[in-house]
């Protein structure tokens, strides 16, 4: 049993026949699917609502990672719970009493996640990292998908793994934005358990075979690992 997780990211998806684009990937390894909302005004693009994560909701048997790209998220938390969220995520550069928006996620019954942009230190949220459930980091600009996986964060995740791992905290380090087959290990590597990925499986004709070929990169170095240590 693998101890990572591969979400799809539906930004990625045909946005004019969602429900048979995520089919292609309903396989075994799948549990998450990442939706990515975002309002033009925290990031320079519109996508999804409440609605659409009803939506998926009701006809998918996935459970919903839902990241608030969004400014004045509190406002929208109770809608995007209430339409079945699992995990709500708000990011911190959005957020001026993050410790209340957390706790809001919280009080509707839903897993709470903090993001940080590229730019943005692990150290503005470190008061906050005993409270959360995950933390994602961005390794990309928010925004867009399809863009090039930005290589020095992966010092932000190793810092994040420390801080989990010598405190004993519970949450689990999330990254979004230029997972492939190159770039999964060295975020596993570094700490990350749950990898978001779009462009690298949707814009494939195989999809499963596109989340095969990130996970078998993972196992692959892992076995790699094994081989140097013994």
């Amino acid at each position: 049993m693998n101890d990572f997780k591969i979400l799809p990211s539906i930004l990625a998806a045909d946005h004019g026949q969602f429900l048979t684009d995520i089919a292609t990937v309903d396989t075994p390894e799948i549990e998450l699917l990442h939706v990515d909302v975002m309002d033009g005004h925290f990031v320079p693009n519109i996508t999804f609502g409440p609605k659409v994560v009803a939506s998926l909701r009701k006809h998918t048997r996935f459970a919903l990672d839902v990241h608030l790209m969004i400014s004045n998220p509190d406002q929208y938390v109770p809608a995007f719970a209430e339409a079945g969220a699992d995990i709500i995520t708000v990011h911190q550069e959005a957020c001026p009493h993050l410790h209340r928006s957390v706790h809001l996620i919280k009080e509707q019954g839903v897993k709470a996640g903090v993001a940080l942009n590229p730019a943005t230190s692990l150290e503005s949220v470190r008061h906050m990292l005993p409270d959360i459930d995950l933390l994602l980091i961005m390794t990309v600009n928010p925004g867009f998908g399809g863009q090039k996986f930005i290589s020095n964060v992966l010092q932000k995740i190793e810092q994040a793994e420390r801080l989990r791992r010598d405190n004993k905290f519970q949450y689990v380090i999330e990254v979004d934005g230029g997972v492939d087959t190159e770039t999964a290990p060295k975020v596993y590597e570094a700490g990350a358990r749950f990898l978001v990925a779009g462009s690298a499986i949707f814009r494939q004709e195989d999809r499963p075979a596109a989340i095969r070929g990130i996970s078998n990169s993972i196992t692959t170095f892992l076995d790699k690992q094994k081989t140097i240590h013994t």
